[in-house]
């Protein structure tokens, strides 16, 4: 299916964001920000009492993530994700597309608002949300994609007439990127000259933690992470008992999150040797190179465990296929139709359905069809069920 010649499409990559100098006046409005989009899990009867209670919190955080900051020479978080934007729009003009592709932070600048209002000031009439996060968790794909809903509705209301807007949330299921995180691994592996087959060597995968009222108001993180897992240990000739999983938590508030702790995993873990992979996230950022590469590395060798680090493929040259892979059936309407077998205009042989953690109109994922309906499998998974 051909892209609609009339229309000017843009897509708009949504990524987390991390102050890029660790001083108060960034790391502050930072942490707010985030605290004010997770206000719910506390009660709180006013906004202004979200937002004082955003402010506590942020305040309590930052020296902490400040000094974390500063102990790996600051966050390549945004440097890497306004890469892999152009690493994309270039993909996709070598398809053949005429889009732009514009980088958005839920948290530092440019805001999402902000990238909106510039793709209105650059005569888009359409917007394709695509969430820089596979695992799809309700304070960064869902959260994220209601924002750039809302700042659509803003400049409705201000006269951008006719704009059109879809998004795309969990998209782990893609083969290839299934592969490149294998990849990841097995090189990691073959450096240290290890086996995963011995048994005194340990895959830990570390996710990012989330909280459990999350999950129980319909959230499927801890599904999508599972499945994720279990198929790259798979890929990897691991079954579900020869690897560990752990989370990532970030405990401000006094809320159950998801466990174990991957320190706990990392305490109780039966070995000589750990390979951890950050398998939940998509770039280098404080939570990989000081809390796995410094405070994890730390724990694992007090306990006189050789340590070993994936390093996120963020600049796999596969990765802005895999992008472009995703984003195409948006440029040729084969997203709403639902995908199916690979074509012009889907060349992966995705099937999108009506994403269920953000029911709304317009909202696509890979998750809310069967495994069998939603990708191919990579080889050597199809004895994995799920």
């Amino acid at each position: 299916m051909a892209p609609d010649s009339h229309r000017t499409t843009a897509i708009l990559a949504l990524n987390f964001g991390e102050p890029e100098t660790p001083t108060l006046e960034h790391v502050l409005p930072f942490l707010e920000r985030i605290f004010y989009q997770n206000a719910s899990l506390e009660p709180q009867e006013t906004d202004e009492a979200r937002r004082a209670r955003s402010r506590q919190l942020a305040e309590r955080r930052a020296p902490g993530l400040m000094e974390e900051y500063k102990e790996i020479g600051g966050s390549p978080l945004n440097s890497q994700a306004r890469a892999e934007s152009a690493a994309l729009e270039a993909e996709l003009r070598s398809r053949g597309y005429d889009v732009k592709v514009y980088t958005a932070f839920q948290y530092t600048e440019p805001l999402i608002a902000e990238a909106v209002r510039q793709a209105r000031a650059d005569g888009v009439d359409h917007l394709v949300g695509l969430t820089v996060y596979p695992l799809c968790g309700h304070s960064t794909n869902v959260a994220a994609l209601n924002d750039v809903a809302t700042a659509v509705e803003a400049e409705r209301a201000s006269g951008w007439e006719g704009v059109t807007f879809e998004g795309l949330t969990g998209w782990h299921r893609h083969p290839s990127y299934l592969e490149m995180r294998a990849d990841a691994v097995r090189k990691v592996v073959a450096d240290a000259g290890l086996d995963l087959s011995d048994p005194r060597t340990r895959l830990v995968f570390s996710a990012h933690g989330t909280p459990i009222k999350y999950l129980e108001a319909g959230s499927g993180y801890a599904r999508y992470v599972d499945e994720f897992c279990r198929e790259l240990g798979a890929l990897l000739g691991l079954g579900p008992d020869d690897y560990a999983l752990g989370f990532q938590n970030h405990t401000n508030r006094r809320i159950a999150w998801t466990e174990p702790d991957v320190e706990k995993v990392i305490e109780r873990v039966d070995a000589d040797t750990v390979i951890v992979d950050p398998v939940s996230f998509m770039h280098e950022q404080s939570e990989t190179l000081a809390e796995l590469d410094h405070e994890l590395r730390e724990e694992a060798e007090a306990r006189g465990l050789a340590f070993h680090r994936v390093p996120i493929p963020h600049a796999d040259p596969r990765y802005p296929k895999v992008l472009a892979d995703l984003m195409e059936p948006f440029l040729t309407g084969a997203a709403s139709q639902g995908g199916g077998d690979a074509a012009p205009g889907n060349p992966a042989g995705l099937r999108f359905g009506a994403c269920r953690c953000r029911p709304v109109s317009g909202t696509y994922c890979l998750n809310s069809v069967t495994r069998e309906e939603a990708a191919p499998r990579p080889a050597g998974l199809a004895a994995v069920s799920g």
